[in-house]
């Protein structure tokens, strides 16, 4: 049992790297190439990492077969706290401040790293966790 929890916090960790470099990489093409405001840039990046990070962790890292639009709200719910307070954050520290925008968007990553796994180990996907057919064949288990 711990090994798996073991690989599991292995997988979460490294879908979160695949995401926070989709969000970096997101954030700063609007930032830098198209100078969007600093919170379109931010919230754009966010949402496009969500959506990358809850498909692979609920698939690979949770084996959860669990209702998708059921777990997507749930997730939508921890974004609808998290979003307005790092945005909040985000805007503090950069513009109030002066710190640098992407050691602020650093830190926030990392909150969110630490607080959406917890979050989706024991709240989205905690009562459904290896409830998916294994990956690579199959197609089983609840949409």
């Amino acid at each position: 049992m711990k090994n798996r929890e073991f690989w599991r916090v292995v997988k979460f960790t490294l879908f979160s790297i695949s995401a926070g470099l989709i969000e970096i990489g997101v954030f700063t093409l609007l930032n830098e190439v198209f100078h969007l405001p600093y919170w379109v840039s931010y919230l754009t990046g966010l949402v496009c990492s969500v959506l990358w990070n809850f498909t692979l962790n609920r698939k690979y890292t949770f084996q959860s077969a669990a209702n998708v639009p059921v777990a997507m709200l749930k997730v939508a719910a921890f974004y609808a706290v998290f979003t307005p307070a790092s945005t909040w954050l985000e805007h503090v520290l950069t513009m109030n401040l002066g710190w640098n925008e992407y050691l602020v968007t650093a830190i926030n990553m990392l909150i969110n790293f630490v607080t959406e796994f917890l979050y989706q180990r024991f709240f989205v996907f905690g009562k459904s966790i290896d409830t998916a057919a294994p990956t690579g064949g199959s197609h089983g288990g609840k949409a």
